[in-house]
């Protein structure tokens, strides 16, 4: 009951975004623009992305071979990131324990000892997060302050500058603030319960963070994780090219969409439906773009995502799959023999 409630109010979401996306959109146009987009700038999409989820199932191996005593082959890791995203489409945030399960039946990994690898590989994802943002703002800040900082009144070149750097100074100075109480008053503070909580889950996410020092090449660790999301920035930027539109757009506004794409991803959707086109879309009309134009690539980028999760996810399931029936079958073969 608990997984189809989420279901639906994770569907209701959907629909309620769509809704409020799509009200002003002349869909027919938007779809007659999307069949005439060139499909070479979106197959190599497709394959950037693959590549991507090559990587991360390398990067994720490196994380399970301390834990699992041995690394998970190259095809076996793939496999289950494509289930993950497979499954994520489906049910939202249920991609993970997929992903987990998939890596038990081919190569033996207890569930619960590779969940704690798949939160620590989030972790350094949410730290990637936080430089891409980082990266945008500072690049970027006079076109997006208006849609990211609306407090600040002023926009435009060192009024925009001061703004950032205030806030920048208010962050580090809150950091240190922060720091010293804890140090100071962190034995009297544990005796509340909401507070012992919130200690365990930071200290649990830095002590994630450390993992990667316990590892046999942390710096190919470090090397993988950069080229994913450079992987991701380049196949945002390429499906510039799949429409006339936007093929003029830089490789500034490319960092921007990987940004709020990102951002709309982490909604509790199916696939970031309703989210991500809210995200893309805004951020697409900072550079000029109509709100038609907008959403038109915001669902072409949604769409190709999807194709390459639906097909070559659709494959590894079933790839799995029968691999387990081989396997019990196998199984079953000896028990007769014996």
């Amino acid at each position: 009951m608990k997984n189809i409630l989420t279901y639906v109010i994770s569907l209701a979401v959907a629909g309620g975004l769509l809704w409020f996306v799509f009200k002003d959109i002349d869909l027919e146009a938007m779809f007659a623009a999307i069949g005439q987009a060139n499909w070479v700038w979106v197959g190599v999409y497709a394959a950037i992305l693959l590549v991507a989820h090559w990587v991360r199932g390398l990067r994720w191996g490196m994380l399970l071979e301390p834990v699992a005593g041995h690394r998970p082959t190259s095809a076996n890791t793939m496999l289950s990131v494509l289930t993950n995203y497979f499954a994520n489409l489906l049910v939202p945030r249920m991609g993970e324990v997929t992903r987990c399960g998939t890596m038990n039946r081919l190569e033996g990994v207890p569930v619960n000892v590779s969940l704690g690898t798949v939160v620590a590989e989030r972790i350094f994802d949410v730290v990637m997060l936080v430089v891409v943002i980082g990266l945008t703002l500072v690049l970027e800040f006079d076109r997006i302050s208006d849609l990211v900082f609306g407090l600040f009144a002023q926009k435009g070149g060192n009024g925009s500058r001061t703004g950032l750097y205030l806030l920048l100074a208010v962050g580090v100075a809150g950091a240190v603030v922060t720091w010293f109480l804890y140090n100071k008053y962190k034995e009297a503070l544990r005796k509340n319960a909401l507070f012992a909580k919130v200690e365990t889950f930071v200290l649990g996410l830095i002590d994630g963070l450390l993992s990667v020092r316990k590892l046999r090449q942390p710096g190919l660790f470090v090397v993988y994780t950069l080229l994913i999301w450079l992987l991701y920035y380049l196949s945002t930027y390429v499906l510039f090219f799949a429409m006339p539109q936007t093929v003029g757009l830089g490789l500034l506004a490319g960092l921007t969409i990987l940004m709020m794409g990102s951002i709309g991803m982490a909604a509790p959707t199916q696939g970031g439906l309703g989210a991500f086109n809210i995200m893309v879309g805004s951020a697409l009309a900072l550079y000029g773009l109509t709100k038609q134009d907008g959403q038109t690539l915001a669902t072409l980028m949604l769409l190709s995502q999807w194709a390459v999760t639906i097909v070559f996810g659709g494959i590894a399931f079933l790839i799995v799959l029968n691999r387990r029936k081989q396997t019990n079958s196998v199984a079953d073969t000896n028990a007769i023999s014996l």
